[in-house]
Order: C-alpha cells, then structure tokens, then sequence
C-alpha cells in the first residue's frame, strides 16, 4: 500500500486556499465560523498552528507533549497572508510525513498518545477539511473537497464509525457538523489513532480499515513484509475486520494487530480478536506467522502480550483460541501464552451448544476474580 499521507495534506490545503481566497477581501474577524465558538480570521489560523503542531511532533518525535513553542501572525497580516501561512505550515507537515520513517511515532494525546505518520496525515486533513468548512459556513460559501480526503480521514482515524454512501457527510455528522438519515446526532466526538503495543522484540500495531482494505485485496496494508508474508490468516483476519468496520460494528482494541519486529521493523504475523467480548465477558483470539519468521517464539510473545492487555479490563472474563487438534505448534504458542486447555465439560458445550468443530480443542485464558 502507498503511503499518501502527504499527497493528501497538500491536496487538502491547496482545496483550502482555493476556496478561501475567493473572500479574502472580507473582515473575517467580523464573521464566526459556522457552529464553532471563534471567528473565521482565529478559525484560520487555527488550522496552521495544528499544521506546524502536528508537522513538529511528527519530525521531532515529540513523546511525552507537544513540542513546546507556538507560532504566531505579524502585527497586521492580512486575509492573504494567513493563507499563505496555512500554505507554509502544511508544506512543512508534508515534508515530514514524507520523509518520516515508517516505524517513527510521535505523541498525540488522544486515545493512545501516540500516532504515526499517516495518523498526523490523516489529523491535518482533517483539521483544514473541518475548519475550512466551518469557515466557509461563516461567510456562505459552498465548500466540497474531494471525495479521497475525507474518506482517507474515516479510513485512519475514525475507525469505530460505519462508512456511509457519502464520505464527507459522514464525516461532518461524525464530528457533529450535520446529520445522516438514520443515525443520532453526535454531541461530543474524537478521532482514534491507532493502538501499539509494545514487547520486549515487537511492536503490535493495530490495523486501520485503510490497512485492511488493501490487505484484503491482495496489499501490504502498508507493512514491510519478511519474505512469505503476509501469511492467509491475516488476510483472513482482515477481511473480517473490514466486514466489522463495515457493519459500524468494529472497535479498534477487539480488531487486528501487526506484529513488526523492532530490530528491522519488518512485519513477521497477526494477531487479535475475532470481535468485542460478548455479553458474558468472552473474546476469541487468532495469531499467525509467516513461515519464515516461525520458530522464534514471536507468536507467543505477542500474544501474551495482548492477552495481558485485554485481562486488564473490567468486561473481559475469558479469552479463548479454537485450534486444530493436530496442530501442536500452535497449541504451544497458546500454552506459552498463558491458556490452558479447556474441560472435556467446557469442550462439549463449545461442541455441541455453540456449534464448535469436533476437530478443534478450545484453549482459554481467564481473567482475576471479581473480588468479594
């Protein structure tokens, strides 16, 4: 898969400004940006400090907090010259998109605190898109930017929001800028970035429906893969993924992770969840390895460490892997992970109650006792 974070940026600000500079001869300072509480001059500016903010977190590799400076216009900088800064500052995020490593992350507060660089892409879209619409509100303008920016947006950053036939409205419902036939009005909103775990030889990064779209389809999903992979089951596992994220069903700590090696940054497997815990505290887990990578105790370390994770949460009482009875390897990465084999009494009601195959033994994990 292509990384286009930065093609994106540049075309989401250059339909910016094109709009914009259609009413750069009126006050904007006179006018408030359309259901926000600033006026369109601060709304503007706005969208370029979250341009340089996000451009200097991303190439300074920013970990704890925002890299601590602010910029500001010159006394008396006109309509013509924000929008020039609103240029300079999102050529400045599409240079660092562009030239960051793949691996490379920077901190984001919200919900993980971190993002990586087609997660900044994907925030700086957003911003000019959002804003400019605000604005454009403000001064009765018609704004539309191309169809690929906001879906590129939904793709990345909105992941728990099921896609509609129209992607820049769903969008503006999402963030509570309009309505869409059949859905609540949205209140109060934030985009998610995705999830990374960390263990001691990987890091498992959670996929993005734009990552399981093109991992459906045959790609990458925008992964340096070692030779042989990606293996099918993650294929697999990102197609039910996509059907999730599809049915606005998706939730993106119960989806897909990519185990990335640390000392090469190269993608040996998956590993994750077939969907939310149910209704009795219950997630099924599924991991595999591309042939090549196998053999080194990968597949465990990551699932333990996803395992652990998930255990800590109040609504998860069992985690649990189905696998085929003459399938000792991966038998043994789930024992190494922590589970153990279920009761002959729990294997006969997966088998005959929850319409288990006969030819699959059911390992579980449990989670502490609620305490007394």
């Amino acid at each position: 898969m292509r990384d286009m974070g930065g093609e994106r940026v540049q075309e989401a600000v250059a339909s910016s400004v094109a709009l914009l500079r259609t009413a750069v001869d009126r006050d904007w300072t006179a006018v408030r940006a359309g259901r926000v509480e600033w006026d369109c001059h601060h709304t503007a500016f706005h969208i370029a400090e979250d341009l340089i903010a996000y451009a200097a977190n991303l190439a300074g590799r920013a970990q704890d907090a925002y890299v601590p400076f602010e910029i500001t216009l010159d006394e008396g900088t006109g309509n013509e010259g924000l929008l020039h800064v609103i240029e300079t500052t999102g050529a400045l995020l599409t240079a660092a998109v562009r030239t960051a490593p793949r691996e490379a992350r920077g901190f984001h507060p919200y919900p993980f605190r971190s993002a990586n660089r087609e997660g900044f892409a994907a925030m700086g879209v957003a911003e000019v898109l959002l804003h400019t619409h605000d604005i454009a509100e403000g001064l009765g303008l018609a704004y539309e930017p191309p169809a690929e920016l906001p879906e590129f947006v939904l793709t990345t950053i909105f992941p728990h929001v099921r896609p509609g036939p129209d992607h820049w409205r769903t969008l503006l419902w999402a963030t509570g800028r309009g309505d869409l036939p059949g859905r609540a009005p949205v209140t109060e909103w934030r985009w998610r970035n995705n999830l990374v775990i960390p263990t001691d030889r990987l890091t498992l990064q959670g996929v993005t429906p734009a990552s399981a779209a093109d991992l459906r389809s045959g790609g990458d999903g925008g992964f340096e893969w070692v030779a042989g992979g990606p293996f099918q089951g993650t294929r697999e596992a990102a197609e039910w993924m996509m059907k999730a994220y599809e049915g606005g069903v998706h939730r993106p700590e119960w989806g897909l992770f990519v185990l990335v090696r640390r000392e090469d940054g190269r993608a040996v497997g998956g590993v994750g969840f077939h969907g939310v815990p149910d209704d009795q505290g219950r997630a099924e887990v599924g991991y595999d390895l591309a042939e090549s990578a196998r053999g080194h105790g990968y597949a465990g370390e990551a699932l333990r460490a996803l395992s652990d994770l998930a255990l800590t949460r109040d609504d998860v009482k069992q985690l649990f892997a189905t696998i085929e009875d003459t399938n000792t390897p991966s038998q043994g990465v789930a024992t190494r992970a922590g589970y153990v084999r279920a009761s002959s009494e729990e294997e006969r009601t997966a088998h005959e109650e929850q319409d288990m195959d006969r030819t699959l033994r059911l390992y579980v994990r449990r989670g502490r006792p609620a305490a007394a």
